[in-house]
């Protein structure tokens, strides 16, 4: 129904509406490139049926997926994300899950450029986009605030923010962990500030030497810590604590970082589903259920969360559908709370 005051929901497009757009050399390409993995599956069983009647095979499946879906978001990236946004817009986000829309805001399309990159449809991308709008909706990215950041990796956040004047803490597992020496194999560990000191992103050089860095297990979060922050963050790091005890308990931890007024705003996976779920592993997919019964935890604290949303969103269906099915029913969501 629509009204005054309320818009109209975005049109959705058919697969072969979405086709059309696409364009004859993009079909080829698209064509091209799944029968490149098929050919790929058969030389190595080819006495498999692959795309007929007898296909059941689940990773070409998903592979299908993943390379159409990219196909779509590569062409849709061109047509929705190409404008330029001088100025972050001062819109307060909800804690919510990653959606279209979202890719395709005004905030997104802003924060990815400051990160010198192009805008896409990735879900990465969108947490990084996500933290640093929540932020400065909050006008936490100023000169004269401090900010924390757990399991960095070698993000572009803290040259992000320190690029507006704010003093940055980053951490990262200690080099002796198991898991460190995993995300090091994985090129995203980050041993020192060297690695997060990004001329692109933060071209002043005194602003970049603001960026200190520590070793920091996030399960164990150092006592002279507490009360010295004006805002703390993460980025899809608190679903690999173990489980998801341990992911909640963290962030209630992180708050403790926090002066009076601070936010914290952390990103993990997230698990569409309300059947069984990944608990006790090197990753744990968290539900509505579990931010559901944190958030009135916080509340009863007296910290302020940030209004829930679990809605998928509007947008492509062809593009939400394949996306959705080739990360397993998984997304990345986002919860921001301010310390009381």
């Amino acid at each position: 129904m629509t009204g005054p005051g309320r818009a109209s929901p975005p049109r959705m497009r058919s697969l072969e509406q979405i086709a059309a757009k696409l364009g004859a050399p993009v079909r080829r390409r698209i064509t091209a490139l799944l029968a490149g993995v098929a050919n790929d599956i058969a030389r190595r069983n080819p006495d498999r049926v692959y795309f007929g009647r007898d296909y059941v095979d689940r990773e070409i499946e998903i592979l299908n997926m993943k390379a159409l879906g990219y196909e779509i978001a590569r062409s849709l990236a061109g047509e929705m994300l190409s404008r330029t946004v001088d100025r972050a817009p001062d819109l307060q986000l909800r804690s919510k899950l990653c959606t279209q829309s979202d890719v395709e805001s005004d905030w997104f399309i802003f924060w990815a450029r400051e990160m010198k990159v192009a805008p896409i449809y990735h879900r990465k991308l969108w947490e990084l986009s996500y933290i640093a709008q929540a932020l400065w909706s909050a006008a936490k990215l100023r000169p004269g605030m401090a900010g924390l950041g757990f399991g960095c990796g070698q993000e572009v956040l803290p040259s992000l923010f320190a690029k507006y004047g704010v003093a940055i803490t980053a951490t990262d597992l200690p080099p002796d962990r198991t898991e460190a020496r995993q995300w090091t194999a994985s090129g995203q560990y980050s041993a020192s500030a060297d690695a997060l000191r990004r001329r692109d992103i933060c071209p002043d050089e005194i602003l970049r030497a603001g960026i200190e860095f520590r070793h920091v297990d996030m399960k164990a979060i150092p006592l002279e810590f507490e009360r010295t922050y004006d805002f703390c963050w993460s980025s899809c790091a608190l679903e690999h604590l173990g489980s998801i005890a341990n992911g909640l308990a963290f962030i209630e931890a992180s708050l403790r970082t926090l002066k009076p007024g601070g936010l914290a705003v952390h990103t993990t996976e997230f698990n569409l589903g309300s059947g069984a779920t990944v608990d006790n592993r090197d990753t744990v997919l968290y539900q509505a259920k579990h931010i559901e019964a944190f958030a009135e935890k916080l509340r009863a604290q007296g910290h302020e969360v940030a209004q829930l949303d679990f809605s998928r969103g509007w947008g492509s269906r062809q593009l939400r559908r394949h996306a959705a099915m080739a990360e397993r029913n998984r997304r990345p969501s986002l919860l921001a709370i301010r310390v009381s």
